[in-house]
């Protein structure tokens, strides 16, 4: 897809999904009294909070937003299903897991949260996990059901 097209159609998607960005920038504006810092990641299409100060740790994705608990995307950390213990992945890079939540975001908008929490929210029963994870793994396939690719796995 040309760069003007996709460009454009990313600016749709952040209008789309504006209500949970905004949800995702007041919870990172209390964040930032507790020593959270804030930066543009144009790698991830998001604000980034970095050092967030609540949560279990990893990150929260809410739209073009990312509530971050450590310090940087580049986090290592292991997929859904290998810490379920069903496979064995080697580590990914947290940046691209949450990246593909911004995809998801983008297409869904102020569907996203209520379809990922019916598909189980937080775990790797939920497809948009397990294709986050996917996307992590081999820079496609973000969309669940969509992870094959000719030749693939």
């Amino acid at each position: 897809m040309r760069k003007p097209v996709l460009r454009g159609l990313q600016w749709l998607g952040a209008l789309w999904t504006l209500p949970n960005s905004l949800l995702g920038l007041a919870l990172g504006a209390v964040g930032l009294a507790g020593g959270a810092r804030v930066r543009w990641s144009a790698r991830e299409l998001a604000l980034v909070f970095e050092r967030w100060p609540w949560g279990p740790g990893g990150a929260l994705t809410l739209g073009n937003v990312i509530l971050l608990k450590g310090e940087s995307l580049d986090l290592r950390c292991s997929t859904y299903e290998h810490h379920a213990g069903r496979c064995r992945h080697p580590p990914i890079r947290l940046g691209d897991h949450e990246r593909a939540h911004v995809f998801q975001y983008l297409l869904l908008g102020p569907l996203f949260l209520p379809v990922y929490l019916a598909c189980g929210g937080v775990s790797v029963r939920n497809p948009f996990e397990r294709a986050a994870d996917h996307y992590a793994l081999h820079g496609h396939g973000w969309w669940p059901g969509s992870r094959r690719s000719p030749g693939a796995e």
